[in-house]
């Protein structure tokens, strides 16, 4: 099979540190080159990983020999270079958020579908096994009915001149951090979840800096969120159950070489379940491999998308 030729717009740190190790243990997929406005922000990705550096995100999508791009920029330029390598016939592998808004997420999938192109947002922590043995332990009966589901994902303030603070590049909490607890909750609570009730806080920041809101499916179950990036670190999942509560304490970042360890506690006391070491990265690129040839996950992937940003934007 011939393998799908993979460019990278931006040479973010995250496409440096983790997706290129990632990408490179994928037999289905090879790296290209990465793309910058200044060509000399190549040089790293290429003493390190080969390849070809572009002096520019046009320059790349005009080579008609790539497949597929990988776009980590600031969430604002997320439209703009979605829409422009969709136009290039490429498939799409966006960085979280998909878009900063509803409507622009509906064109680009409008443009993904008449184009029969994948398009994947990169919530990798929904790749990690640890997921669907969660799933296992509250569909078998373990905790009891389900009460409650708290969800939290926080960080202390970062640098002054990162994106997250600038409301031009897209910033704030709810699209960061926040995506991720909407994205769980939705995964926890089915397709009918829907925002009950919300708060933003920007503190005399152009950009909101933390946040929380209860969302309730069309069966009454609840999830509170809470997310934030001028907090203390937290990264956890806790269900609240009738005979038990389980939390999975590194939910979102758990590296590939972290061993989860899910804690379930009960009037016995606390039991440690052992989930493993596993590579989300690589999982969440193998399901865009797995997009990009199946033409069943590929819709289903556009619904996932579409109704994550709705739930953002709602928010």
């Amino acid at each position: 099979m011939k393998k799908i030729r993979l460019g990278i717009l931006g040479t973010s740190e995250i496409a440096f540190r983790r997706f290129l190790p990632a990408l490179k243990k994928h037999s289905d997929f090879e790296y290209v080159g990465v793309a910058s406005r200044n060509i000399e922000k190549t040089k790293p990705f290429i003493e390190t990983y080969g390849g070809i550096g572009f002096a520019s995100y046009d320059e790349l999508l005009q080579d008609t020999s790539i497949d597929a791009v990988y776009i980590p920029l600031p969430p604002a330029l997320h439209f703009e270079w979605g829409k422009k390598a969709l136009e290039a016939n490429k498939h799409v592998l966006m960085e979280k958020p998909f878009c900063t808004n509803e409507k622009d997420t509906k064109i680009l999938i409008d443009i993904a579908k008449e184009k029969k192109l994948a398009v994947h947002e990169n919530y990798m922590f929904m790749y990690h096994k640890q997921l669907a043995r969660i799933k296992d332990i509250i569909d078998s009966g373990k905790l009891g009915k389900i009460r409650l589901y708290r969800i939290a994902f926080s960080f202390p303030m970062r640098s002054a001149n990162d994106f997250r603070y600038d409301k031009a590049l897209g910033g704030g909490a709810l699209l960061d951090c926040g995506g991720y607890t909407l994205k769980l909750a939705n995964f926890l609570l089915g397709d009918t979840a829907k925002i009950v009730c919300s708060n933003l806080v920007n503190e005399n920041f152009d950009v909101d800096l933390y946040g929380s809101a209860t969302i309730q499916n069309d069966d009454g179950l609840v999830a509170q969120i809470s997310f934030g990036m001028d907090n203390a670190y937290k990264c956890e999942l806790e269900v609240l159950g009738s005979k038990a509560i389980l939390k999975a304490p590194r939910v979102f970042t758990a590296p590939d070489n972290f061993e989860v360890i899910l804690e379930c506690i009960d009037n016995n006391g606390v039991e440690k379940i052992s989930v493993g070491t596993d590579d989300q990265f690589y999982n969440s690129i193998n399901q865009f491999d797995i997009c990009i040839n199946n033409v069943d996950v590929l819709y289903t992937n556009y619904n996932k998308i579409l109704l994550q940003n709705k739930l953002v934007d709602t928010l």
